[in-house]
């Protein structure tokens, strides 16, 4: 809505979201994307649940509102009859603190206070401050928050938005590039508790500076919007921004999700650090990720062996994952050396294709999925805290029943879709992989989805099974099926299977009849004719039945 702002000399539109109320110049001269409330609520969430574990071992407790009012009701039998009971239900860690209370006392931190043992926040790439405001009103246990763009009227409307909702005495604005911000946070005591970076596009140019500035076992938010370059439209692009191959297949939001981890792995590493991933999701046209930094030059070691090399088959869409690195335990040692490898042959075993090589990805485990429980639980708990709540309970669940060991996932209508069969339901095909001994799981990046352990053959032997299941035809025809499906199998150029022996293939396929067609009337123009004598000398029927007097009848 646009109102005037007693506060400025002009009109300005108003923006509402979450508890902040953001004023915006009419000419909207600094970008906002309402699209974003579903991630800047999810960075609420999480940065909340990370505050409630990091200032507990400082001493501090936490208050969300809303929290307080959550009534659990529990139904107990007793001997008389059933008794309901009301208790009320708090975080782990709160209970933990209350058990510990005799022996230290816990300060306690509400939303919109400044809290001196607090979280020192950095918003590199600002824009409005709608971020970094709604951290102000929303998040308990701050100390101080710094919104930075490179923009001055970003920056001016950072300063009018701090003051608008009442929190400049937390939220600081700041005027210049992110990169330098945080390069000369580098030292120990000026690091930042939590970054977050939103850019227009690619944030690969702040990442060194970022896995320098943020604090031991700090947070780190960053987003990616370059889905085209990070899905394999673009592999060398992709590479020359985040040392990555990108390869365009039907896993690409995992991989870009794997590809960011790997990039902020390898250039953490170059300064003694790694990352532990908390949360890492691919929603709408963005991937967002959480991680932890710490510091160790030991564990550091381990980092070749957590990045893996990408053969993907062009033909079928079966991969295999090479770890770059590989680690053997000899007693309180670890002895690291070159991985061996190739994986996969010259070509495909399934369908005889070329293979792709991308990478490397990150090949560890995308998610802690102890700290993502924790997060579900708060937003389920208290689910008027966000207007995207259901959408984040959603995410979070999927993300939850995710393998958590197994890189990459395959499309079942890709699968389908390859030998040209219909789709079998996604019960049918998991329950048939589980009855098989395999794990499989579903996945949050793609509708139609499956994790699992199986290997590619099986998943093949399966879909076989299925087709002969729908199709009825011998096992040898349809296996014939799955291997030539994959290669032009005729020199004209044409696509389908050789020509069948039996009636019912023939009437599963009537495009084969057309290549007998084709050989009957072989040859059949190879005399053209010249001599217009030669011609049909009579009118076509449509001029006969205009003039029948021309003929004589």
């Amino acid at each position: 809505m646009t109102h005037f702002c007693p506060r400025c000399p002009y009109f300005t539109t108003v923006v509402r979201e979450g508890k902040a109320a953001i004023l915006f110049p009419s000419a909207n001269e600094v970008f906002y994307n309402p699209v974003q409330e579903f991630n800047r609520d999810l960075t609420c969430a999480v940065i909340t649940e990370f505050a409630r574990v990091q200032l507990a071992q400082r001493g501090v407790r936490i208050l969300i509102p809303g929290e307080k009012d959550r009534v659990v009701v529990q139904l107990s039998e007793e001997k008389n009859g059933k008794v309901d009971q009301e208790t009320s239900e708090q975080p782990e860690n709160e209970q933990q603190m209350e058990e510990e209370g005799d022996k230290k006392e816990f300060i306690t931190a509400s939303v919109g206070e400044r809290c001196e043992q607090g979280l020192h926040v950095l918003e590199g790439l600002a824009a409005s401050g709608l971020r970094s405001v709604r951290f102000a009103l929303e998040l308990p246990g701050l100390k101080s928050i710094t919104a930075n763009d490179y923009s001055a009227k970003a920056a001016a409307l950072i300063a009018r938005n701090a003051q608008h909702n009442n929190v400049s005495h937390i939220l600081q604005a700041s005027q210049r590039d992110a990169s330098m911000v945080m390069y000369e946070a580098r030292g120990r005591k000026e690091r930042y508790d939590v970054i977050d970076l939103d850019p227009y596009g690619s944030p690969s140019p702040f990442l060194d500076a970022a896995v320098q500035a943020v604090s031991e076992g700090g947070l780190l938010c960053i987003t990616c919007t370059d889905m085209a370059v990070m899905a394999g439209n673009s592999g060398e692009t992709c590479y020359s921004k985040y040392g990555s191959v990108s390869i365009k297949s039907k896993y690409c939001h995992e991989m870009a999700l794997r590809i960011i981890l790997h990039s902020l792995d390898q250039r953490a590493a170059v300064y003694q650090r790694y990352i532990e991933p908390l949360l890492s999701v691919s929603v709408d046209f963005y991937i967002r990720v959480f991680v932890r930094v710490k510091t160790g030059q030991v564990v550091v070691k381990n980092s070749a062996s957590k990045q893996a090399l990408l053969y993907n088959c062009v033909g079928c869409g079966a991969f295999h994952l090479q770890r770059m690195g590989k680690k053997m335990s000899q007693g309180k040692h670890m002895k690291y050396s070159a991985a061996t490898g190739p994986p996969v042959g010259p070509s495909c075993e399934h369908c005889g294709q070329r293979h792709q090589l991308g990478g490397p990805i990150w090949a560890e485990p995308i998610h802690d999925i102890t700290f993502v429980q924790k997060v579900l639980s708060a937003v389920s708990g208290n689910p008027t805290r966000f207007r995207t709540s259901k959408r984040i309970e959603g995410v979070l669940s999927m993300v939850t029943e995710e393998l958590q060991d197994i890189p990459l996932y395959y499309v079942l209508d890709h699968l389908s879709s390859t030998v040209h069969c219909n789709t079998p339901s996604m019960l049918q095909f998991r329950s048939a992989l589980m009855h098989a001994g395999y794990r499989v799981s579903l996945s949050h990046a793609c509708k139609n989805a499956v994790k699992t352990d199986a290997p590619a053959e099986v998943l093949w032997d399966i879909i076989r099974c299925w087709v002969i299941m729908t199709l009825k035809v011998p096992c040898k025809r349809r296996y014939r099926l799955l291997k030539l499906w994959q290669f032009n199998a005729y020199k004209n150029g044409s696509w389908g299977l050789q020509q069948a022996t039996s009636r019912n293939l023939h009437k599963l396929h009537p495009w084969e009849h057309l290549e007998d067609k084709r050989k009957q009337f072989q040859g059949k123009r190879k005399k053209q004719i010249t001599d217009s004598s030669q011609l049909k000398s009579f009118p076509c029927k449509k001029f006969r039945k205009v003039r029948p007097l021309d003929y004589n009848i």
